[in-house]
């Protein structure tokens, strides 16, 4: 791996037609208003922003195109001719506007999303979200009710059943490993939407032998899948590979189709002075390692094929200590 910089890069790093993948990132945080925010980012990225909508602002940088918002569409869209509010807070006009973005700012998060960059561009995003910690940022663990995360959007090398599966084993088999590496704060440990996929689902991907076409593929993860609400989801993949198979089992306005993986995952702890969004992408590296080395994949599926039986050493052995020292060996970390 590249040590050059703090973010790490795997092996591939071009598509199969020779372009250098992308990934986009998505940053929760709260502790900065969102006027400040903005102002603060389009500094650090070299860009002007623009206000397309109620707390959606576009910042045009030499990087891209950044969306910052607020993330609530009822707060986004709120207006004093709205007969839905009470007449007595639409009487109050501006002020009563003022009362609601602050305690909204307080408790919604507030959200960066970037522009799909190069996996070369990202020293960027460490040097933007360590700045935003500087001035104020706070993460999860501020508030029992913040659930922050910080999500990547990973270009695939290719969209071959072949590859993708690889990917989903190398993310079934680390699962328990990138949850002890998040550390995740309780409130995101609460939530709902960084669930595993389901064990049937699981026992089936880790088998030697499992080779779909890409329908199967499809099928088998959906049958038991059929929810954004997954620590690496896959519905914007199957948006992008199949919608019309894709809506016979979830229709939701929210999937947009991309030819990417969605690790939900992390949580963001930005005011953690320990924690790095390179942390971060470090650890999904080591994913992207295991899914393009064939022979160490087999092996720790074995392994985790193993850990799932009844013995007497899985009662005492936990797969997420065993997975971490069997990546030490094998000098993925």
């Amino acid at each position: 791996m590249n040590q050059a910089t703090s973010c790490n890069m795997p092996d591939i790093l071009n598509t199969t037609d020779g372009k250098e993948r992308c990934v986009g990132v998505e940053i929760e945080l709260s502790g900065l208003g969102y006027e400040k925010l903005v102002n603060l980012a389009a500094e650090l990225l070299g860009g002007k922003a623009v206000l397309e909508s109620r707390y959606v602002s576009r910042l045009e940088t030499p990087l891209g195109s950044f969306v910052i918002e607020l993330d609530s569409e009822p707060v986004k869209e709120l207006a004093l001719e709205d007969e839905r509010l009470p007449q007595s807070i639409r009487d109050l006009g501006g002020q009563a506007l003022e009362v609601i973005d602050a305690a909204a700012e307080r408790i919604v998060p507030l959200e960066i999303v970037s522009p799909p960059m190069r996996f070369s561009q990202l020293e960027n995003i460490e040097v933007l979200v360590d700045s935003l910690r500087k001035a104020g940022a706070l993460g999860s663990r501020d508030a029992i009710y913040f659930a922050f995360g910080l999500q990547l959007n990973p270009e695939l090398p290719d969209l071959e059943p072949a590859t993708l599966v690889r990917y989903y084993q190398a993310f079934a088999v680390l699962y328990d490993w990138l949850k002890a590496r998040h550390q995740l704060d309780i409130s995101r440990k609460f939530t709902t939407y960084i669930e595993p996929w389901s064990s049937r689902y699981t026992d089936l991907l880790i088998a030697d032998d499992y080779a779909p076409d890409q329908r199967q593929m499809m099928v088998d993860y959906l049958d038991t899948n059929p929810t954004r609400n997954r620590a690496l989801d896959l519905l914007p993949l199957f948006a992008h590979l199949d919608k019309p198979l894709l809506d016979q089992y979830v229709e939701d306005p929210r999937i947009k189709s991309r030819p990417t993986l969605h690790y939900r995952l992390p949580d963001c702890d930005i005011d953690n002075p320990e924690w790095h969004f390179s942390s971060v992408w470090n650890d999904w590296v080591v994913v992207e390692q295991l899914a393009n080395h064939a022979g160490d994949l087999a092996e720790l599926r074995a392994l985790f094929r193993e850990s799932r039986k009844i013995s007497l050493r899985n009662l005492t052995h936990s797969w997420q200590a065993t997975s971490e020292k069997w990546l030490h060996s094998k000098g993925y970390v």
